[in-house]
This record gives C-alpha cells, sequence and structure tokens, in this order.
C-alpha cells in the first residue's frame, strides 16, 4: 500500500469519524474499544504498513467523531438568555439583504453580558429594516430581547444550519443605533469597495437584471424577487448566484489572462490567480460559501496547471478535512458544503469516463462539455438535492447548456461597467448595456424554461436510505470504469 492511498484513506477515516457522530453518537465504550485495539494492533505488528495503516485508520475516525462531539456538547450547554439587553455590538459580516429585509450577524463586544456563553465566543442575529443602512465593522448599540434559536419548521435544523456559524441567539423587537466610530481598516475598505461596485451596477443596469449580475458577480441572489428565485431554483441554475467554484473559476482565467498579457510567466500568472482569488473571498466578506468556493476553485486551478487528477483527489480530501477540522458542523448542517464538495469531486471522478468514451471520439466543441460537467455535478449531488428540497428538475442539463457558455462574457461585461464607473461614464454605459443583453436573455430562458408543464418533479419520499444506495453504486460504477480503462491502457 503506496503512502498516497494510505492518506488518503486516513482522510477519508477523519471525514467518516465526523459523519458518524453528526448522526448517531459514538459512545464511549466503543471509543475506547476502537482506540485500545488500534493501539494494540500498531505496537504488535508496527513492522507489518497495512497493520499499521489500518491502526491509524481507527485513530483518525476517533479523531473526527471527537472534534463533532466537541462542537455537539457547546451547543448543548447553550443558556437561556436574560430577558433583555443593552449593550455594544459590532457588525462582523457584510449584512445580508434579502427582498424584504436585511439580516445583521453581530458580535458582543461586552466581555461579561452572558458569562455561561464564554468570552466573546458568540453572536447575535438581527433581521431589521430594508431601507436601513449598515456596514461590516460598525458599532451598534443595541437593545432587544434575544432568545435561543429555534426551529421554523420540522422540514429545515434551521437552529443547526446558524450554530455551525456560532450564532446561536436572535433578537426580537430590537432597538438599533449607530455608534459613531471611524473605522479604516484595510478589510473594510475592501467591503466599500465592493459596495461601490455594487451601486454602480446598480445604476447603470435596470433591474432585475442588476440584481442578477451582482449575484452572479458577488453571489447571492436574495435580492432576486421570490418569482425569480422559484424559477431559477426550478431549472438547477441557482449556482450561478451563488459563490461557487465555477465562477471562481472562470475569475481566475481571467486573472491568469490578464498577468500572461502583462508579462507573467504562466506559473507566475497561476499565483497571480490565486491571489486574485483571495482578494475577491475577501471582497465579497469571507462567507463559508465562498471560502469553499475559493479552495475549490483553486484546487481545478491546479489541477489544470499541472495535470495531475491523481494527487487532486488527496487534495480535495485535505481540503475538505481542513475546513471540517476547523468546523465539523459543516458536513451535516451547510447543504453548501456538501453540494460543492459533491460536485467537485464529480467533476473530478467522472472526467477520465467522459475523456475516454465521449470527448475523444465525439467534437461538439464547448456544448459537449459543458453538458458532460454538468451531468457530473448532477450525478453526484443529486440524492442531496432531493433529500434536502424535493425537487427533480428535469430540464437542467438543457438550461446549462443555453447559459453556462455566456456566464464568462456576462462577468466581463458587469465588471468593465462597474469599474468603468470610476474612470469614464460613457464606457461603462456601454459595457452595461452589453451585460444587460446577456442578462435579459438569461433570465428570459430560466423563466421560461421553469413554467414548462414538466420541467421540475416534486419527490417527496427519498429518504436516508436511497442516498446510501445512490452513493454505493455510483461509487461502483467508478471503480468498474477505473479498472476497465487501467486494462485497456495495459
Amino acid at each position: 500500500m503506496d503512502k498516497s492511498k494510505i492518506f488518503f484513506l486516513l482522510l477519508l477515516s477523519f471525514i467518516g469519524g465526523i459523519l458518524c457522530e453528526s448522526f448517531w453518537s459514538v459512545s464511549l465504550v466503543l471509543a475506547w474499544l476502537i482506540l485500545i485495539s488500534a493501539i494494540v494492533i500498531i505496537i504488535i505488528n508496527h513492522k507489518n504498513k497495512k497493520l499499521v495503516a489500518i491502526g491509524l485508520i481507527g485513530m483518525f475516525f476517533l479523531l473526527g467523531s471527537g472534534r463533532t462531539k466537541i462542537e455537539l456538547e457547546k451547543i448543548k450547554n447553550i443558556k437561556n438568555s436574560p430577558k433583555n439587553i443593552s449593550t455594544t455590538v459590532q457588525i462582523i459580516k457584510d449584512p445580508e439583504k434579502k427582498e424584504y429585509y436585511q439580516n445583521l450577524v453581530v458580535k458582543v463586544t461586552e466581555n461579561d453580558l452572558w458569562k455561561t456563553s464564554g468570552k466573546n465566543k458568540f453572536k447575535l442575529l438581527i433581521r431589521t429594516d430594508l431601507y436601513r443602512d449598515f456596514k461590516y465593522g460598525e458599532k451598534l448599540y443595541l437593545k432587544c430581547q434575544p432568545q435561543i434559536i429555534e426551529n421554523l419548521s420540522s422540514d429545515f435544523d434551521y437552529r443547526m444550519y446558524l450554530a455551525k456559524d456560532k450564532i446561536y441567539y436572535s433578537c426580537k423587537k430590537s432597538e438599533i443605533n449607530k455608534i459613531e466610530e471611524k473605522n479604516s481598516s484595510g478589510y473594510k475598505i475592501i467591503l466599500d469597495f465592493k459596495n461601490k461596485l455594487e451601486t454602480n451596477i446598480n445604476r447603470i443596469i435596470p433591474q432585475p437584471e442588476a440584481s442578477l449580475a451582482n449575484g452572479i458577480l458577488f453571489g447571492g441572489g436574495g435580492a432576486l424577487s421570490k418569482e425569480l428565485q422559484e424559477a431559477f431554483s426550478a431549472t438547477g441554475m441557482t449556482h450561478i448566484v451563488a459563490v461557487s467554484g465555477y465562477n471562481v473559476t472562470i475569475i481566475a482565467e481571467y486573472l491568469m489572462f490578464i498577468g500572461i498579457f502583462l508579462g507573467l510567466w504562466r506559473a507566475q500568472s497561476f499565483y497571480f490567480s490565486i491571489l486574485g482569488i483571495f482578494l475577491f473571498v475577501a471582497m465579497i466578506g469571507f462567507p463559508s460559501s465562498a471560502l469553499r468556493a475559493g479552495v475549490m476553485g483553486c484546487l481545478i486551478l491546479w489541477a489544470i496547471k499541472n495535470g495531475r487528477l491523481a494527487s487532486l483527489n488527496n487534495a480535495i480530501l485535505l481540503a475538505g478535512s481542513i475546513m471540517l477540522a476547523i468546523n465539523p458542523l459543516l458536513l451535516r448542517w451547510d447543504i453548501g458544503f456538501q453540494l460543492s464538495f459533491l460536485a467537485t469531486v464529480g467533476l473530478v471522478q467522472m472526467a477520465p469516463f467522459w475523456e475516454k468514451y465521449f470527448l475523444n471520439k465525439y467534437k461538439l466543441g464547448g456544448m459537449l462539455e459543458i453538458m458532460l460537467m454538468t451531468i457530473s455535478a448532477q450525478l453526484f449531488v443529486l440524492p442531496i438535492i432531493l433529500y434536502n428540497f424535493h425537487n427533480l428538475s428535469l430540464i437542467s442539463i438543457i438550461a446549462n447548456i443555453l447559459i453556462l457558455p455566456i456566464i464568462p462574457a456576462t462577468m466581463l461585461f458587469v465588471f468593465l461597467s462597474a469599474i468603468g464607473s470610476f474612470v469614464f461614464y460613457p464606457i461603462a454605459l456601454v459595457f452595461g448595456w452589453l451585460g444587460y443583453i446577456l442578462l435579459k436573455y438569461e433570465i428570459v430562458v430560466v423563466s421560461f424554461l421553469s413554467k414548462l408543464k414538466f420541467s421540475s418533479l416534486e419527490i417527496n419520499d427519498f429518504k436516508e436510505g436511497k442516498v446510501i444506495v445512490w452513493y454505493i453504486l455510483l461509487i461502483g460504477f467508478i471503480y468498474f470504469v477505473k479498472i476497465k480503462i487501467k486494462k485497456t491502457n495495459e
């Protein structure tokens, strides 16, 4: 057993421990049994690499389980909050604007407010009016009645969804007043620059195309009308208004081109694009979705640069393991993490099959590649979508083929329009209207396809067992294909 395979199995066992603890708590007796068995196996068989690997696999499983148990215990020990508070808080995330309201995530700056919660270890979620102007880093004087977040329905664990980001309390009947204080940190300058870009886009491009433009460029479809959000969901196109690996990869490829144009070598342009991805993620406020997209986008670029898919398997698993070691609650309670991770795995694992049996035989330009990439991602994320959202899009492949090819041009025109507003407004208008034409086309296509009679199906009986069977069959198929391709190449 080579080192690469052992490394892969250790990372997989770590994630397996997190998965097991997230759904079924590992008993203390079983944990001790695994630990003692692993130690005995390693000590007695220290010269046998396979048996030592088995012992280490058991230990890594316990590490994942234990890390998850620690986080779950913290949530169990959350105490009821005081009836009323009056305190100073600070906005620690760029405000999330919805259609009729906005959400603020704030940190309490007073140390002794809730001693049971620990010093500066908790955050508050505040829903406030959309018209009020709040920005990252601002300090506020808050009066409210905090309460432990509760689930809004039995279908979605809203409490754990927020708890994964260490948001345990929400505020009702809040009174918010700004505290005048200058904040000139480098991070705030980056966020202010992004806000100015959004303002420029809204000034040049009419609605609802402007909201779509901001969603494609900076992530987030909350500003879109409910009708449009449902249309994007029905056609499987929500990913273009989320910060996905696809959007980040487009940005990185543009940056690589700019680097080469400026005279950098290809290797230097690669690192230039990595720096650009970091600045982009910082610009949109370091949300977990952007961090995931940034990591996955960098991994895909790394694979393109080196052409080493085998190493990429371990790299993807390592990236996922690091993110889960920092926050193990992502695995079960962050659907975005599940979808982005599985979509990336799907693109990598299915690539040899498509290349062997389709791409090398049929030349249909970029259309075939887009279709096969969409199928790869859908095969790996579909069980999660059906389990959580009970919706099967029957036209997502058609929608992706019609829209994905023009997303890079859309992002370019919108960005040039936003930047051009600082330099020469007439040029910004030209790029803005070019972007508007593409955005209008995307909205028309999505709206039309979503209204087709059989655009999607509602599936309500896709339970855990079917999810497990789906992935077992998928893993079996990939294993069989790899064996067959290996024999063919020998």
